[in-house]
């Protein structure tokens, strides 16, 4: 099975990560020097290049702007949780891992991924219903990051919560009705990092099986920040927090 990405960052990560890449379609008269850098690389993995109209770009890719590239990719292949795991072990960390609950918007779901990768996240966990699949939009809204990232879909959220513990991870969720704020707490490690959908938060049976529930204060008028912001933040505490610990 094939799928088709656009965008410039995009293919220069597929190019780079694991995916196979069939075909690159170049809109006519486009120029600059990351397409320079891109037909470049492309060709010394000898992988066809191919200039064509735009329109036939549009055609070709319906998802959003292409940017006047596009690529024909082998589809995105999960992983699975023991993949996660044993990253984090050969690598010799800590585990690390984003649970999301139900993200349903591609641009919300592909800035989380590339949240996780640039902050090492070992591996991102979605539900199989009630979310948005890995596609064309997210691949472009993570500008690349899902190449990089072992991505877990599971049917069943609460079960994989209760393997998590099993394996010694501390489940962390993110709710309004949190003990404390995010920043003033010490979040545990091995961690597991639980974010809910837009608007719901997460679900009633995820939280109750959360170890610690942290909350993000909001001091004006808003109530709830957008999810990807929301990951950032806890994201990014947990990375400081074991930075910290790494130093001593």
């Amino acid at each position: 099975m094939t799928e088709k990405i656009a965008g410039v960052n995009s293919i220069m990560e597929a190019l780079k990560g694991q995916r196979k890449v069939h075909k690159i379609f170049i809109q006519e008269g486009r120029q600059g020097r990351k397409v320079e850098e891109l037909i470049h690389y492309a060709q010394k993995k000898g992988i066809f290049v191919q200039y064509v109209e735009k329109s036939r770009l549009d055609a070709m890719y319906t998802a959003g702007n292409h940017q006047g590239i596009v690529a024909q990719v082998s589809s995105f292949e999960y992983s699975e949780l023991g993949e996660v795991l044993e990253k984090a072990y050969f690598n010799k960390q800590t585990p690390f891992i984003l649970i999301l609950d139900g993200i349903e918007d591609p641009q919300n779901l592909g800035s989380i991924i590339r949240t996780a990768e640039a902050a090492g996240v070992h591996g991102v966990v979605i539900p199989k219903h009630s979310t948005v699949e890995i596609t064309a939009a997210v691949a472009r809204a993570s500008a690349g990051a899902i190449e990089h990232v072992l991505i877990v879909r599971e049917t069943n959220l609460v079960n994989t919560i209760k393997h998590l513990k099993d394996k010694g991870l501390w489940i962390v969720g993110a709710d309004m009705e949190g003990a404390a704020d995010y920043f003033s707490i010490t979040i545990p490690t091995p961690t597991a990092l639980v974010i809910g959908g837009e608007g719901r938060g997460i679900r009633r049976l995820v939280r109750e099986n959360c170890d610690l529930l942290v909350k993000i204060p909001m001091f004006g008028k808003i109530g709830s920040l957008n999810a990807s912001v929301a990951a950032a933040l806890l994201v990014y505490e947990a990375v400081r927090q074991r930075s910290m610990h790494n130093e001593k």
